[in-house]
């Protein structure tokens, strides 16, 4: 067997840079490159590899929790069907990556970490940033990742890499299993040279089919389905992935089946289709809503039901309701006791497309999406309307930017007040145009997603709406995208605090305590004096970005449009009222204080019994 003399850090970039995914014909690398920070535990290791391959770029970032947000939003834009590699050195430089693993694992991202370790001869111990433990000495920080990851292993010894590599593509490359996947390499091991077979380096191709349920299921599908009177379908992420998006135009556009979008599946349909009910759940539509209470059988696309999406299990009222599961992870497919068609969204929508030539909703079912479609936009229409107030309201902002981009423009959020208002007013034109990240709703994602999606698509204007809380926890990746000149546009909303958390805490009673950016008022001792003197504007113009300031919707039209005059990041800072929102149609499952001095929660507590009945088991 011939044989190549690498360093195991080597070795893993040369693989890492030999591997190729493929599916419906079209082939390309599955990894664009390598985010990292250098440290003592990966510089001499994966860094020296690194610089003596240009053909995978480094890219330096300045927040290890960022660039896994950046690699995971690159990834969402590609389909999953390529990513980065994330590399750190030991200690705080690997930890800093749990939250961007659990993020990826949650939205099912692909996502490659390296983090360094520990000297495996353990000769040197306790090394700078080591975890000691009386208890044993197999365990470093790097431990961490295995509850987030879903692959985890840890190379001691050169030639487990051999084994190791092509098991951390097989998870990666899975539309089932994807997720992140962490290998820790401790750092003396990295430098270790060792002689690989070079058959390991040769190009490898994965092909990424479109998989079928099982014959028999599928027929059963085709049975409730023909024999249903209402039914509903909800578009997952999953919808999107699989590019399924114009089959599923083409079904419901013959069939009438009326259509709601998850976060992750916004976009499934452009938003002017007569069948698309809108958003789902919590922060759903009105019609998305009724149409959920009244559905007999739910046909769930490429959706893990979070309880945003089911109302906290009280979405779906219909006593006869049963749901079918498309899904390529079985684990998603058997949720609500669904009949689980375990396959590929596209496959099984064009089987199914051609099984249902005969079925119709019935004219009045029809009638009655279509008018919720139109009523929902007439709705929007009045929320975008331009006011001209100071401070703005969050509604005509979401509006003036989603009237001024493109189809083919992404806007991109995460957490905060934001997400449920887009999630319910967005009109979407294209399968991309719409990026949230809400599986984990992490704060800090937006400005770091933002330069990912960026990366994976350059031709368009990237929209990163974001509001001060989020801004203030990771905003520093504006450096990032200055650097590689990937231009941004962020629309900062300045609400003074956390404004979704607030509007949240003064549902059930607590009156918004701790959630306004204030000092402490030396006579009650709480954090009600006056507001903090934060400069956000001349907080990005110090990190390189040009800064426009708005105080009103006509200024923020004329800030969006110098805005795309400009060749690097730019921010348009904006004050929004953070008491003035667009109305929610749905309750959320928050537990409410059971006892307390405070009317408002007792209040609260009495309405979230009430609607704690409604909740129901799907088994």
């Amino acid at each position: 067997m011939k044989t190549i003399r690498l360093t195991v850090a080597q070795a893993t970039i040369t693989y890492l840079n030999n591997q190729y995914v493929e599916r419906d014909g079209v082939e390309h690398k599955f990894f664009a490159g390598c985010f990292g920070i250098l440290g003592h535990g990966n510089v001499a290791g994966m860094g020296q590899a690194l610089h003596q391959e240009p053909g995978f770029p480094f890219y330096v970032a300045r927040n290890e929790q960022a660039m896994v947000h950046s690699a995971v939003a690159y990834a969402k834009v590609k389909n999953r069907l390529e990513t980065f590699v994330c590399t750190t050195s030991i200690g705080p430089g690997a930890t800093n990556m749990v939250t961007g693993a659990a993020l990826a694992t949650i939205n099912r991202i692909p996502v490659l970490l390296i983090p360094g370790d520990i000297f495996a001869t353990r000769q040197v111990a306790p090394v700078l940033q080591q975890l000691e433990s009386s208890a044993t000495q197999d365990i470093s920080v790097n431990d961490c990742f295995r509850p987030v990851s879903k692959y985890w292993d840890r190379i001691n010894r050169p030639e487990q890499l051999i084994t190791a590599l092509p098991e951390v593509m097989r998870v990666l490359t899975s539309p089932a299993e994807t997720g992140a996947v962490t290998l820790s390499i401790p750092q003396d091991v990295q430098a270790e040279a060792f002689d690989f077979p070079s058959e390991m380096f040769q190009k490898k191709v994965w092909t990424i089919g479109r998989t079928m349920p099982d014959g028999t299921l599928l027929e059963r599908a085709v049975s409730m389905i023909k024999k249903s009177k209402k039914p509903y379908i909800i578009a997952g992420g999953g919808t999107i992935y699989s590019g399924a998006t114009e089959i599923l135009q083409k079904l419901v556009g013959r069939t009438g089946i009326p259509v709601a979008e998850t976060y992750a599946g916004k976009g499934s349909l452009p938003y002017d289709v007569s069948q698309n009910l809108g958003a789902v759940g919590v922060t759903g539509t009105p019609g998305a809503i009724e149409m959920a209470k009244e559905a007999d059988v739910v046909i769930g696309i490429g959706t893990r039901y979070s309880d945003f999406t089911t109302i906290s299990k009280s979405g779906f009222q219909n006593p006869e309701v049963r749901f079918i599961n498309i899904n390529v992870a079985e684990f998603d497919s058997f949720k609500h006791g669904a009949l689980p068609l375990v396959g590929d969204a596209k496959a099984i929508l064009e089987e199914l497309d051609q099984r249902l030539a005969d079925f119709q909703v019935s004219d009045t079912y029809r009638a009655k999406v279509e008018q919720f479609n139109q009523s929902w936009d007439a709705f929007v229409s009045e929320i975008y309307s331009e006011r001209n107030e100071t401070p703005a309201f969050q509604g005509e902002v979401i509006g003036a930017v989603n009237n001024f981009s493109d189809a083919k423009d992404i806007v991109l959020c995460a957490a905060g007040s934001l997400p449920g208002d887009l999630h319910k007013l967005w009109r979407t034109r294209d399968p991309k145009g719409f990026h949230l990240e809400y599986g984990y709703s992490c704060m800090g994602y937006e400005i770091a997603g933002g330069l990912g999606a960026k990366m994976a698509r350059p031709d368009s204007e990237i929209y990163v709406m974001v509001g001060d809380g989020s801004y203030l926890m990771m905003s520093q990746e504006i450096v990032t995208s200055i650097q590689e000149k990937q231009k941004l546009t962020v629309i900062l909303l300045n609400n003074d605090g956390y404004s979704s958390i607030g509007s949240l805490s003064a549902s059930l009673g607590s009156e918004g305590f701790g959630t306004y950016y204030r000092y402490r008022n030396e006579e009650t001792s709480q954090l009600d004096g006056g507001l903090l003197p934060v400069d956000y504007a001349a907080n990005a113009a110090s990190m390189g970005a040009h800064v426009i300031k708005a105080s009103n919707v006509v200024e923020l039209k004329k800030a969006l449009e110098k805005a795309k005059t400009i060749d690097r990041t730019t921010v348009i800072y904006i004050e929004v009222d953070r008491k003035k929102g667009v109305p929610g149609f749905a309750w959320w499952d928050v537990a409410v204080a059971e006892v307390s001095e405070k009317e408002g929660v007792k209040k609260s507590y009495e309405a979230y019994q009430n609607n704690k009945k409604t909740q129901k088991y799907y088994l």
